[in-house]
């Protein structure tokens, strides 16, 4: 039988199914040693053809195949390149598989150090241990990750780093923008500490947040009698999750997270009191909040489920809900409704101030109002003083929404109110 050869790719595409259960060989008659192996129709009638290279490999005295790719993925063009690049490395007495594998380790160690892969590195491996953690994931991921999706993370310039964070200052979003740097910051300053991604130094680094944004100021916001009225009308209006979940931010100053993703066996229904655990709370400890009379009525509006023991879910208990904006912009259109007038912006975070001022106008101590709101005690307090003010802080709550009772269902202006010592 003739030898079958071939000298261009219109005669590779034409070469004809071996006989069932046999395979031949077409050689190249411009690369003596680059064959295509023809194999036999399979049962869907399509066949093989697969291009390898016949040498004597790592000195081997007799010569072997190895193959090259299978025809179509691999053109002759490039069969013929990768053929002259083995016979090169053979002459060097090179092993041309081993520096295969060195390069496809090496493709896969530059996919692994992108921007993006480190990012989700840094997001599994340090943000579970943080309470805003899934916040600043998502701030990563929306404002960095799609942006250099697949850029080697050693590409990232400081030039890079500014055009997002004056995006930011440009949509308005200054306190974001200052959020945004210390996301990105603390991300790049991870990855060298690591040293696993060949960064060495920060695109950080020299980029001062007042010259870049501005001074960071803090926010004062907070909301006067008629906001409050209107904000417990609308919050009425919302209905379940959001709706309850905003009048007991409200009620108890709390951070949202740690009721937003509260769970029914983190509240003592006889005691009269939700327990947020470490990994919610901001200070790696376990914090108490006293569950008034008005928040124990809110908490007998929820629904409960088999699927799981969530307070504030979409997902019938499984899962506590997490997304926020919406329900924030329909609460401020119809805050706006019932006020009759322009709203003036407030963030939901804003309503822990609006506790926290309120409790001084009702004179209640720093150190009970501070505790209130979940601001741990430092120093020598934090580890001498164990007493955990519970009856102070339910005390000082059931006066603040006896005191917002009053603004949202003001008593008849023909009722008159007694107090202390003058009965």
């Amino acid at each position: 039988m003739a030898r079958k050869t071939f000298k261009n790719d219109r005669q590779v595409k034409a070469l004809q199914p071996a006989k069932p259960g046999t395979w031949y060989d077409a050689w190249d008659q411009h690369r003596s040693n680059l064959v295509v192996r023809v194999g036999p129709k399979t049962d869907r009638g399509s066949f093989k053809k697969t291009f390898a290279l016949v040498a004597r490999f790592n000195g081997s005295k007799h010569p072997t195949r190895r193959a090259l790719g299978d025809y179509g993925p691999l053109t002759l063009e490039k069969a013929r390149a990768k053929a002259d690049q083995w016979n090169e490395l053979i002459r060097k007495g090179i092993d041309p598989k081993e520096t295969e594998k060195r390069e496809r380790l090496a493709e896969l160690r530059k996919q692994a150090d992108t921007f993006d892969a480190v990012a989700e590195a840094f997001i599994k491996r340090v943000l579970p241990k943080q309470r805003r953690g899934q916040h600043v994931a998502r701030e990563l991921r929306r404002e960095f990750s799609e942006r250099w999706k697949g850029r080697p993370i050693t590409s990232i310039t400081r030039r890079d780093v500014i055009e997002v964070i004056n995006d930011a200052v440009d949509r308005g979003a200054t306190y974001q923008a200052h959020n945004l740097l210390g996301h990105v910051r603390a991300m790049f300053n991870w990855a060298i500490e690591v040293g696993d991604c060949g960064l060495e130094a920060s695109p950080c680094d020299r980029i001062r947040p007042k010259m870049l944004i501005g001074e960071r100021k803090p926010r004062q916001r907070v909301l006067d009698d008629a906001e409050l009225k209107a904000f417990w009308q609308a919050t009425e209006r919302m209905g379940y999750p959001c709706g309850p979940l905003f009048r007991l931010l409200l009620l108890t100053g709390a951070r949202k997270n740690e009721l937003a993703q509260a769970r029914w066996r983190e509240i003592d229904r006889k005691q009269k009191l939700l327990t947020v655990p470490p990994e919610r709370f901001k200070s790696d400890s376990s914090h108490i909040i006293p569950l008034t009379t008005e928040a124990m009525a809110v908490l007998e509006t929820l629904p409960t489920f088999e699927k799981g023991d969530c307070l504030f879910t979409t997902t019938f208990g499984e899962r506590p809900i997490t997304a926020f904006s919406k329900a924030k912009e329909r609460l401020d259109k119809l805050m706006a409704e019932t006020l009759g007038a322009e709203l003036k912006p407030f963030r939901t975070h804003d309503l822990r101030r609006t506790v926290r001022t309120r409790l001084a106008s009702l004179r209640v101590s720093d150190t009970i109002a501070e505790m209130v709101i979940g601001h741990g005690r430092r120093g020598l307090q934090r580890v001498y003083d164990q007493h955990q003010y519970e009856s102070e802080m339910r005390e000082a709550l059931a006066l603040w929404a006896a005191r917002l009772r009053d603004i949202v269902e003001p008593p008849p202006k023909n009722v008159v109110e007694l107090r202390r010592g003058k009965l």
